[in-house]
């Protein structure tokens, strides 16, 4: 009799517990924690909701109709959908969105003048981006002179010039590499490079750094000469003593790249040609490190200045009313956006898209979080990370914001600067 008194309570209690069903076969604790109440949900809270393709199939299944649901889908579909968004902010924003307030500057009182103020937008990406067939994206972007900043690594130089030269090819992630060695192939992902591709680089770069490395020893000579033909006093001015830098700095020597292989293929040459500075603090990590190694031996003394750059890159952030960043992968490009914007207190608006994570305490895993904390994102910021493989995303969120209307773009932004003393 315990026993049914005790089965009783239980089903007593499932009747009256968080709503549960009362049947006396399930016990109470059970079904209170299965089926509790819940609260309800705003009535303008989204709803997930995916792509219907079922419905107006002859309209309705465009890439323009698919992105769409993005923001409803869930999972990483959702985070793409914000990340589109955000690129969108970032590109759109005019000081003029922001009222002007006293104690502000006099000279951004003007709404024609906070009209005409956008955002600066760094675009930082590793060497794979350009290795495979993402460099068709961002050459679009730098060509149409959509971003402001590039930062990358050695990579993502040399292998802009190495594919004016020579192709690379298609392959598998499954090739023997012993085999692909023997062959002299090599292998990156699924893609194949010969090795060829890279003695034509060394054919090409060897001469120019030869001519570089005159310039600069001219600029020496230069120096030295003036230097030799005026008398330094105590009370001498410093100045009169000053003289233009005697060596190049990473983004100068890229630049020169770009100026040199004269390709429109080449993401290096329309950011010469449109004056969008490269900025590469690891430049010798890669094959132009080698060539720089082979040149030290046959005529030591060239020298890369990365002190100028960094003051560069650094002013560039300071020197923005607002910033967006796009950082593609992770490592020194994503640190070194992140860096600059930290001399701002922080970007305004960011996108990562990588598939690191951050339970090993890596830069390339940190989540915008974590650049909220080191004051590298502002944290009025509503920053966006798509964990995912950047081929397959990026050219989806460049459908949707940077290739719409590009003409009118253009046009919204012609007298635009990031900075009023640019003007």
């Amino acid at each position: 009799m315990a026993a049914d008194d005790d089965t009783a309570e239980d089903s007593s209690s499932a009747t009256t517990s968080g709503g549960a069903i009362a049947d006396p076969r399930v016990p109470s604790v059970s079904a209170s924690a299965v089926l509790g109440e819940s609260e309800s949900m705003p009535d303008d809270h989204p709803i997930c909701r995916g792509h219907d393709f079922g419905s107006n199939p002859s309209s309705s299944n465009t890439i323009d109709a698919i992105m769409s649901s993005m923001l409803t889908t869930g999972f990483q579909a959702t985070n793409l959908g914000l990340a589109i968004e955000e690129v969108r902010r970032m590109r759109s924003w005019r000081m003029s969105d922001s009222p002007w307030r006293d104690g502000d500057d006099e000279a951004l009182h003007e709404p024609s003048v906070r009209r005409r103020i956008r955002a600066r937008i760094f675009l930082a990406y590793t060497s794979n981006q350009i290795s495979c067939g993402q460099r068709e994206v961002i050459r679009y972007l730098v060509q149409n002179r959509m971003v402001d900043v590039l930062v990358t690594t050695a990579g993502g130089v040399e292998e802009d010039i190495v594919k004016c030269l020579e192709h690379t090819y298609m392959g598998d992630f499954g090739l023997d590499g012993r085999d692909l060695r023997q062959r002299g192939i090599n292998r990156i992902g699924n893609l194949l490079v010969p090795n060829r591709n890279y003695c034509k680089f060394e054919d090409w770069l060897t001469p120019l750094l030869g001519k570089m490395h005159d310039e600069q020893d001219a600029r020496w000579k230069d120096a030295a000469l003036r230097l030799a033909s005026i008398t330094i006093d105590d009370d001498d001015d410093d100045d009169a003593t000053q003289t233009r830098p005697f060596s190049i700095t990473p983004s100068e020597f890229i630049s020169r790249l770009g100026k040199e292989i004269d390709n429109e293929e080449s993401v290096l040459y329309w950011a010469h040609r449109n004056s969008i500075p490269i900025f590469c603090p690891a430049l010798t990590d890669g094959s132009i490190g080698d060539m720089i190694y082979f040149h030290s031996y046959s005529r030591p003394g060239l020298v890369v200045d990365i002190a100028r750059d960094i003051r560069k890159i650094n002013d560039l952030a300071v020197r923005s009313h607002a910033t967006g960043q796009i950082i593609i992968g992770g490592g020194i490009a994503k640190h070194h956006t992140c860096n600059a914007n930290l001399m701002r207190n922080g970007a305004d608006y960011s996108v990562y898209v990588n598939t690191a994570h951050e339970f090993d305490g890596s830069d390339s895993g940190a989540s915008p979080g974590e650049a909220i904390s080191w004051g590298k994102i502002r944290a009025t910021a509503n920053p966006v990370k798509v964990c995912a493989d950047a081929t397959v995303v990026f050219p989806l969120i460049v459908s949707q914001t940077f290739a719409r209307d590009v003409e009118g773009w253009k046009e919204s932004t012609r007298d635009c600067v990031c900075w009023i003393d640019d003007a």
